[in-house]
């Protein structure tokens, strides 16, 4: 049986910067675990952070968009998988999958909901909750239509699918959950870790370039902190993040105690050595790699409904969920002055991933249902006519729009 797995990456992974990195490196894993050969192509450029996929015997090509070369790629790997990271890459190159490789499984990694996360963006500005008439717009029509076009698409949340099947009426024949895929952990990993007494100030951390984060920090410094400061005067709050902006750097301020540190070069020593990680989001989607990390290197964390949205079930927080800010802060302190709750909170981050990203039991149910839809690849297909009408005005409208650049970029060179 032909296992060749074809990654079309929107960026190249950043593990240590993105979640969205590490949770690429959990699907590859899975994949190999599965005896997948796995070639990834990109038409992002590399960079320092770029994760060197040829130590994990991964074959890589740069591609281009509107550019026929891929195709010869594509024919030449004769893919039976091909994994779209994010509804971007499916937009680009969906089309030509569809005619080079047409057997070829189409997956769709959807990372989180763009559409829920505009949507609740704009609700915020606005001082509203992000009702239908946020949830709808355009980025929705284009994400929920890349999702009929392909054959499965990977949710994230429980929330999404949810949202996706009961909302928006998509069947979930084309859906499967996939949180992110972790080792189980003992409560015992945390005995080698800093201890309360040993382990000083707050943190935060998340890429920049994600919207929900540079708010986060924003409210952070003129809202949250001011507080907890006034509060617990000679702490500090140290914040990391990749691609800091001048916007960013700026609010350092040492008399205050808020010191932006930017990249993280090993964060699992912030972590471990951070009494509270502080993750006040006021908007987004999916789930929060930063408070992921929080539980596995034993760091109890604050954060918002929208921050712990379907990441815990009905299991206690390893922290506090707040949403009123004079409770936010409340807890905050409560945490990082009180062992006793700091170590019961601690404590709960072992029954949340134990159960809730057992990585075995969730990529076991991945490989099962794509075993189960190539067995029927055409019945299912057959089924999905919402899917096979848009491909079909995909084919119809992209396909030619992308030749058109195509054959312009030709002349202009």
């Amino acid at each position: 049986m032909n296992k060749k797995l074809l990654i079309i990456g929107f960026v190249w992974p950043e593990p240590n910067s993105t979640a969205a990195g590490s949770r690429m490196l959990q699907l590859i894993e899975v994949f190999q675990k599965y005896m997948y050969e796995i070639t990834f192509v990109s038409a992002a450029s590399q960079n320092k952070n770029s994760y060197s996929l040829d130590k994990l015997n991964i074959k890589t090509f740069d591609i281009e968009l509107n550019n026929s070369g891929f195709d010869n790629i594509a024919k030449k790997i004769d893919p039976s998988i091909v994994l779209f990271d994010r509804f971007l890459t499916e937009e680009q190159f969906g089309w030509r999958i569809a005619e080079n490789c047409p057997n070829a499984l189409r997956i769709l990694d959807t990372e989180d909901l763009h559409f829920l996360r505009k949507a609740r963006h704009e609700a915020y500005k606005n001082k509203e909750k992000a009702s239908m008439k946020y949830l709808v717009n355009e980025l929705t029509k284009r994400e929920i239509a890349c999702i009929y076009r392909c054959d499965l698409s990977l949710i994230i949340s429980k929330y999404e699918f949810s949202l996706l099947t009961d909302t928006f009426k998509v069947d979930a024949i084309l859906l499967i959950y996939l949180p992110f895929l972790l080792d189980n952990i003992k409560e015992n990993k945390f005995g080698s870790f800093p201890r309360f007494k040993e382990r000083k100030n707050f943190m935060t951390i998340g890429n920049f370039k994600h919207e929900p984060n540079l708010n986060s920090v924003l409210y952070l410094k003129n809202v949250i902190w001011p507080m907890i400061r006034k509060k617990l005067p000679k702490t500090q709050i140290h914040v990391y993040g990749s691609y800091a902006t001048n916007k960013v750097q700026q609010i350092h301020n040492e008399k205050e105690g808020f010191i932006v540190k930017g990249r993280a070069d090993n964060a699992e020593d912030v972590f471990k050595n951070s009494k509270v990680c502080l993750a006040p989001l006021n908007f987004g989607a999916g789930l929060k790699g930063k408070l992921i990390d929080a539980m596995l290197y034993g760091t109890p964390s604050i954060t918002t409904s929208i921050g712990a949205e379907a990441m815990h079930e009905n299991l206690p927080w390893n922290g506090f969920i707040a949403d009123d800010i004079k409770e936010f802060v409340n807890k905050s302190i409560d945490l990082y002055c009180n062992e006793e709750i700091w170590h019961r909170a601690q404590k709960n981050s072992v029954a949340i991933i134990n159960q809730c990203y057992d990585k075995n039991l969730f990529g076991d149910q991945l490989l099962d249902r794509i075993k189960t839809i190539q067995k029927n690849i055409k019945d299912h297909r057959l089924r999905n006519f919402t899917g096979a009408m848009l491909m079909h005005h995909t084919l119809q409208s992209t396909k030619y729009l992308s030749k058109w650049i195509e054959e312009k970029n030709t002349h202009v060179k």
